[in-house]
């Protein structure tokens, strides 16, 4: 029996047409199923790690000005492990939410460098918002959910990414 090696870069069709060729003397081999129908390269190799938001109520800097509409990125492994040894997050844990959010906020409205000092003076609602929305970025990779109203009990699905109330 004559054996073929397949190189790694060699595709599906070729493998099974090596194989039928083998065992053509033995027997008929069925023919090969298509291959199935792929996402084109870009879509496939694509990935959003960038996701805007809308606060709920804003964050004031020292001059009055209200920044609404901000940027969040996708958290990475050393995002997470970086709190862990602030000293800031040892003495007091619930702090970890502050700094982490301060790393993966990459604009607030026309303030680009957002450190621990602004997500402190945030207002509760917005870093509860911010939460969530870390929460949902990163773990769930949307920031859509269902949600039933309570008078009428209709479901529908909210972006909890900004938008105007109401929508």
């Amino acid at each position: 029996m004559r054996r073929r090696t397949v190189s790694p870069g060699s595709g599906l069709e070729e493998t099974l047409d090596n194989l039928a060729a083998t065992t053509a003397g033995r027997q008929e081999a069925p023919a090969p199923a298509p291959a199935p129908a792929r996402a084109p390269q870009r879509e496939r190799d694509s990935l959003q790690t960038e996701f805007a938001f809308e606060l709920p109520r804003g964050y004031v800097d020292d001059e009055g000005q209200l920044h609404r509409h901000g940027t969040m990125r996708l958290a990475t492994a050393r995002d997470e492990l970086r709190p862990q040894i602030d000293l800031r997050v040892k003495e007091n844990p619930a702090y970890l939410s502050v700094v982490l959010l301060s790393q993966v906020i990459t604009q607030l409205g026309t303030v680009t460098d957002v450190h621990a000092g602004i997500v402190e003076r945030m207002y509760a609602t917005d870093v509860a918002f911010l939460q969530d929305f870390y929460r949902r970025i990163n773990s769930e990779g949307h920031t859509h959910a269902a949600v039933t109203c309570p008078l009428c009990h209709g479901s529908f699905e909210v972006d909890l990414s900004g938008g105007r109330l109401g929508e």
